[in-house]
């Protein structure tokens, strides 16, 4: 895909300093642009780069002004960093605008698809499965039965989708995810067997929701597991049964969440972060990384530590947790001191 400075100006509202006709295919850091990429500088530290880069086009800040002759086109504009965010995400539609049905694939004769779906090849889409429209289905994904699926979501390669799962628009489910397996329920018989609890709920998953490469949501034992409105959650996390994540609320890679627990909106919730079942997290809290949560929490906590506990109070213990050997020798020798003098 090639783009002229005027195009991207066009989709910019900027303004061109150089020639409007120079074309780019591809995007790059300014300090590694070649001929024919599109580069932007937003930060003043990466100046000089400006000057020896090789890149074809870049864009700037309004209030640029340069202190040597150039050799590429600018495009100005309001915020250099904002404008090329959205240029990345224009870029990307672009690239992943698919349309149409790849064979071979199967799609049963009663499910119903909306218009400009993409279904790539070895896909399967089950029984009952209603998507919306332009959505994409990526090559071995899996959609199980009386699934639906909201507008312009896109299931990535190798993504699975259990049976009843309901997913709203603009979601993202990336390769290797697993939205609705069984969630983990067993109870010993009266030999000790663990028997299985049947697992008969579904997952929900709201808009705007964004599920990392093998990341896995459990559906509920009864009702539903579900994740709220705009919730992002990275790379290898675990989601068990029956929770609930509140709207906006980020959760890092390697992250656990146990059965029934319920975790508020807006929380950040770092990586490694091991959450234990049937608590419940308040809005706007901060877990910091390989943290241990085991109770609930309050709005506006911010905690750290396994056990975790108050952030500051961990910081403070840590001056502490660093000097224990220090400390340790201080009272073995006033020990050695004290019964020296006990003796004499």
């Amino acid at each position: 895909m090639k783009f002229t400075a005027e195009q991207i100006a066009e989709i910019l509202e900027g303004e061109i300093v150089g020639n409007p006709s120079t074309e780019v295919s591809t995007l790059a850091k300014i300090e590694d642009g070649q001929k024919g990429s599109l580069t932007f500088l937003s930060n003043p530290k990466y100046t000089n780069f400006l000057y020896s880069t090789k890149a074809s086009i870049a864009i700037v800040n309004k209030d640029f002004i340069p202190e040597k002759e150039l050799s590429l086109t600018l495009i100005k504009v309001a915020d250099a960093g904002s404008a090329f965010s959205k240029l990345l995400s224009y870029y990307n539609q672009v690239k992943l605008h698919k349309v149409g049905i790849e064979q071979p694939s199967f799609i049963s004769d009663t499910a119903q698809l909306g218009k400009e779906v993409y279904i790539g090849a070895f896909a399967y889409i089950g029984k009952n499965v209603t998507l919306g429209d332009r959505v994409k289905i990526y090559p071995n994904a899996y959609v199980g039965d009386n699934v639906t699926i909201g507008d312009n979501t896109t299931l990535f390669s190798g993504a699975k989708v259990y049976s009843e799962t309901v997913i709203g628009k603009n979601c993202n489910i990336n390769s290797g995810a697993i939205i609705g397996a069984d969630g983990f329920g067993f109870l010993p018989d009266e030999n000790g067997e663990q028997q299985k609890i049947p697992q008969i709920g579904n997952v929900i998953l709201e808009d705007n929701v964004e599920v990392g490469s093998a990341t896995t949501i459990d559906r509920a034992t009864l009702g539903s597991t579900i994740i709220r409105k705009g919730v992002k959650l990275d790379n290898l996390i675990q989601i068990a049964h029956n929770v609930e994540i509140g709207k906006n609320t980020v959760i890092a890679a390697q992250s656990g969440v146990a059965g029934s627990t319920k975790i508020g909106e807006n929380c950040l919730i770092g990586g490694q972060v091991a959450v234990i079942g049937h608590i419940k997290i308040g809005n706007n809290v901060r877990v910091q990384a390989t943290s241990g949560v085991a109770k609930s929490l309050k709005d506006n906590d911010v905690v750290q530590g396994y056990r975790a506990f108050n952030y500051g109070d961990y910081n403070r213990s840590y001056i502490h947790f660093k000097n224990l050997p220090k400390l340790a020798a201080r009272i073995t020798e006033m020990e050695k001191n004290l019964k020296q003098l006990t003796k004499n």
